[in-house]
């Protein structure tokens, strides 16, 4: 039974191995790419994968052929813990979410392979275990690809709503 009040608190409660995305910065790999994007109280994710700061990817391949289900359900829940890996890196602390408004999922998959929701769940499942309901339950939608970047099996990206709006100070 979980102690923990804020999302904060439940991450370090069940051990999650957080990211720092701020050194080196997040992107610089892929090319020429943005973290996030903040307006107003909604923030938009780039896309994230399952792999560590260094490119190690976990479990790359297809579901259904050289990825088994759960690897897949492993890998969606590896790259939501990278998720909120970047949003400490936009807003500085996950106590700072309001709302997961969308996810957009996608998992490498075989022709013949249709549970795509039984891996994206990985991922959702994570998010809830760490903001609750309502916070972590979003709109989603996942899709099966025949490939993503680097041969990973999963990417997503996210929509959040947070607590205080963006201001611009640059100007």
């Amino acid at each position: 039974m979980t102690t923990a009040t804020t999302a904060e608190q439940r991450a370090a409660e069940l051990g999650l191995v957080i990211p720092d995305y701020a050194n080196p910065p997040y992107g610089t790999r892929y090319g020429t790419m943005k973290a996030f994007h903040r307006s107003g109280r909604t923030l938009t994710l780039s896309g994230i994968t399952p792999e560590d700061r260094q490119g190690n990817k976990v479990f790359p391949g297809r579901v259904g052929s050289t990825v088994t289900l759960e690897e897949g359900y492993q890998a969606a829940r590896y790259a939501a813990v990278n998720v909120l890996g970047l949003i400490r890196y936009a807003v500085g602390s996950l106590d700072e979410i309001t709302g997961f408004v969308r996810t957009l999922t996608c998992v490498v998959v075989t022709p013949e392979f249709t549970d795509v929701n039984l891996v994206t769940n990985g991922a959702a499942d994570l998010f809830m275990e760490v903001f609750g309901d309502p916070i972590g339950r979003s709109t989603s939608m996942g899709l099966g690809v025949n490939t993503l970047s680097g041969g990973n099996v999963f990417e997503m990206t996210a929509v959040l709503e947070t607590r205080s709006p963006f201001e611009d100070r640059s100007l």
